[in-house]
């Protein structure tokens, strides 16, 4: 598949030290859809792209702020882009298909996978998952959708090698 992560990384998210979030993300991104409803994407003639930006508490905060009313930093933000029609049929004729945005925000992202005891970047990929999954139209507003969101970042994750994030911890 044609699939391009734009990814863009603040200081705070150095990849000289750690993970290589390109990496991380480009898989990551790839076992969502490969879980999705729209697996056929990885197929598709025409590119398929999002963008991911890896940032701060204070930029996702003023997102947060802005597109949901919620004054407070969160660990993940998803923009929507493309529509049913265009995930079921990519192929029709176009420029890329745009997938949407999604927006880390580091330090709710590092509190977090401290208070779970799991790797930063396991945690960053089950966000990035999470993300990709918003992107394709999921969501979690109801118990029935909660359920096969989760299902699919699980066997998502799995393909990583990452274990069940809603497990608890023993």
């Amino acid at each position: 598949m044609m699939l391009e992560v734009a990814l863009e990384a603040d200081g705070e998210w150095d990849s000289s030290t750690g993970p290589d979030w390109q990496v991380l993300a480009e898989a990551a991104v790839r076992a969502a859809i490969a879980e999705s409803r729209y697996p056929h994407l990885t197929e598709a003639a025409r590119p398929v792209e999002l963008a991911l930006r890896l940032t701060g508490d204070k930029e996702v905060r003023a997102l947060n702020s802005e597109w949901r009313g919620k004054d407070k930093p969160t660990n993940v933000l998803s923009f929507p882009l493309a529509d049913h029609a265009e995930l079921t049929a990519p192929d029709q004729d176009g420029p890329e298909l745009m997938l949407g945005d999604i927006v880390l925000a580091r330090g709710v992202c590092a509190a977090e996978a401290a208070d779970k005891a799991i790797p930063l970047d396991h945690h960053a990929a089950h966000l990035m998952v999470h993300g990709t999954l918003h992107l394709l139209g999921y969501d979690h507003h109801n118990e029935t959708e909660a359920d096969d969101m989760e299902a699919r970042e699980t066997r998502a994750l799995a393909r990583l090698g990452i274990g069940n994030p809603y497990e608890e911890a023993v």
